[in-house]
């Protein structure tokens, strides 16, 4: 097998070197230099040829160098003696020189190309991060950023998978199975590289925790760059979802302050005819001058004119409880005396046995609302008897835990999904269930919080194993006030 031919340029730079030796040779021996002198004279062209050629250019340089001194200037002239020290003294001399300055100009010309080439990268990343800034966040964020990042820097393909929308966004033409690699490589949670096909492989991360992955195939991009586009990427990905969030939250504000307006609007219409309803219901049968089935009826529509006229109430508490006036007027109340209240108010006293209380001989105090926290009880103590098995036990205790008075309200009855152990909080909403549930409007339990709130506590639901507990926990009032 035939040498690989040198490239053009080398081949040129080896004949002028040689050149410039004849050239020095012709001049030294013209002037009639000694051997110190013509020494000095090819060690600087040897320098010369390191920098510029490199290391073969200027060994080949060393060579014929020593010949010429070998055969010019060493006695006797004209012949070569190759047991003269001298000469094996300057190839020496010249070979260090070479190794050395050629070591050095390599360096040197690498470090100048790596500059080079992060300042480019420098102005890729930051021309991505002005045109990503610059798009339209209407849409879903993923679907323009992989051809922005295929433009800038030249590649072949980009895919780009949202571990939010669990979707793939590609650019270009990636390799066959890039989607299925880079989804992988969002689950493994490692980043790989693929020769075969040149491409990167990179997880998307915000911190510690995995948001994406992308795929950049082709070009001439690094492993510390490919890194440094996928953390603009995630940055990116966070900012388009965080605009889609706050567009949704608005939304929901608008959409929340109109429902709520209409159903205030409605409630007090309501309250009118109502009151009017119950009055003369509780008329008619305090005349007592009706017959059986008229007073069954009259009484039936007594209650239910009564249960309406609550639900009216209920509605504009809600409202009133958004007002950013509203304060609690808070004294120092036993929670056992509130909860006690609430459960005589919701229940008849034939079912008031279900109820078993646990209160600590030594309860201490909190700050509240009397009114509003016995309306919060009263709403829990009232979901535990719609949502619990009939006759089924009802367990209220009362704990102090971390300076915390907490109350526990548990039933038995078709435990609520874990989903919706926060969301059932939510106005308005409900969490799914038996068909035969008891009607409702979504609106106690999120009065229940914001009266909690107001009083800088907490509520909390927890379901599981057929039955749901209901928690409040309020700061504990210090018993010397």
């Amino acid at each position: 097998m035939l040498p690989a031919a040198r490239p053009p340029t080398t081949l040129l730079l080896a004949g002028l070197s040689l050149i410039a030796v004849a050239a020095c040779t012709w001049l030294a021996f013209a002037l009639q230099f000694n051997f110190a002198s013509t020494g000095f004279l090819y060690l600087f062209l040897i320098v010369v040829t390191a920098l510029y050629g490199g290391f073969w250019v200027a060994t080949l340089s060393s060579v014929v160098a020593v010949a010429c001194l070998n055969y010019f200037f060493t006695p006797p002239v004209f012949s070569f003696t190759v047991t003269h020290p001298e000469n094996w003294v300057a190839l020496g001399a010249f070979e260090f020189t070479a190794l050395t300055i050629s070591r050095l100009s390599h360096r040197a010309r690498s470090r100048a190309a790596e500059a080079i080439a992060e300042r480019s990268d420098s102005q890729h990343l930051y021309e991505t991060a002005q045109r990503i800034l610059a798009l339209d966040r209407s849409g879903e964020p993923g679907t323009p950023i992989a051809p922005v990042i295929r433009e800038v820097f030249a590649l072949s393909g980009v895919t780009l998978f949202d571990a939010v929308s669990a979707r793939a966004y590609i650019a270009g033409v990636p390799p066959p199975n890039a989607a299925e690699r880079t989804r992988s490589t969002y689950d493994l949670g490692a980043d790989d590289f693929d020769p075969s096909t040149a491409t990167w492989f990179r997880v998307l991360r915000l911190g510690a925790s995995p948001v994406g992955a992308l795929a950049l195939t082709g070009g001439s991009i690094r492993s510390l760059m490919a890194t440094a586009i996928a953390s603009l990427v995630a940055v990116a990905l966070e900012r388009g979802h965080s605009f889609d969030r706050q567009c949704y939250a608005e939304a929901a504000r608008h959409s929340e302050e109109l429902r709520t307006a209409v159903l205030e609007a409605l409630a007090h219409e309501f309250k009118t005819p109502l009151t009017i309803i119950h009055t003369v219901s509780s008329g008619l049968l305090a005349a007592g001058d009706l017959s059986d089935t008229h007073t069954e009826l009259v009484t039936l529509i007594d209650k239910q004119s009564r249960n309406l006229n609550d639900l009216a109430s209920r509605l504009l508490s809600a409202g009133n409880l958004d007002v950013a006036e509203f304060q609690p007027q808070c004294e120092a109340v036993f929670v056992s005396d509130l909860v006690t209240t609430a459960i005589g108010t919701v229940c008849p006293e034939e079912s008031r046995g279900r109820f078993a209380c646990s209160i600590p001989r030594d309860e201490v105090p909190v700050l509240a609302d009397r009114k509003l926290m016995s309306t919060a009880f009263a709403q829990l103590v009232d979901n535990a008897v719609k949502y619990s098995e009939p006759d089924s036990p009802i367990g209220i205790a009362v704990a102090l835990i971390n300076q915390e008075v907490r109350v526990t309200i548990e039933s038995q009855g078709d435990p609520i999904p874990p989903a919706d152990c926060e969301r059932v909080f939510d106005r308005f909403y409900r969490a799914a269930g038996a068909p035969n549930r008891p009607p409702g409007t979504g609106l106690g339990l999120s009065i229940v919080r914001r009266i909690v709130d107001a009083h800088r506590g907490r509520v909390w639901a927890e379901s599981g194993a057929g039955r749901s507990i209901f928690s409040i926990a309020l700061p504990a009032t210090p018993c010397d006030l």
